[in-house]
């Protein structure tokens, strides 16, 4: 599972040319404008470099729909951890209150 969510991350990352993702282990490392952080393939768990973990929860609602990702897969989580890597690569863009209390800037 980890091997797979990985390989989704690396294709993902060139397609949308995210440049500063690095892969060690079971963890994606992000080197973002505001922090460094690694995100676990695993749990989906985000550390940032000295500081603490970042929570950012998935929001369900049937209403908006299903987002269906460019590939076969049926696990939820790998969904999850894809939008968190992207997010947190492209952290500048960030505009969510909440995230950006949990953000220790560099």
């Amino acid at each position: 599972t980890i091997e797979l969510r990985k390989t989704i991350i690396e294709f993902t990352s060139k397609l949308m040319k995210l440049n500063n993702l690095t892969f060690s282990d079971n963890f994606v490392n992000i080197q973002g404008k505001m922090n460094n952080y690694s995100v676990h393939l695993g749990s989906g768990n985000i550390h940032q470099k000295g500081g603490p973990s970042i929570h950012i929860l998935p929001v369900y609602s049937e209403k908006r729909g299903h987002v269906y990702l460019p590939f076969l897969d049926e696990d939820p989580t790998c969904a999850q951890i894809l939008s968190k890597v992207v997010l947190l690569a492209e952290d500048y863009k960030i505009k969510d209150p909440a995230i950006l209390d949990q953000i220790i800037s560099k």
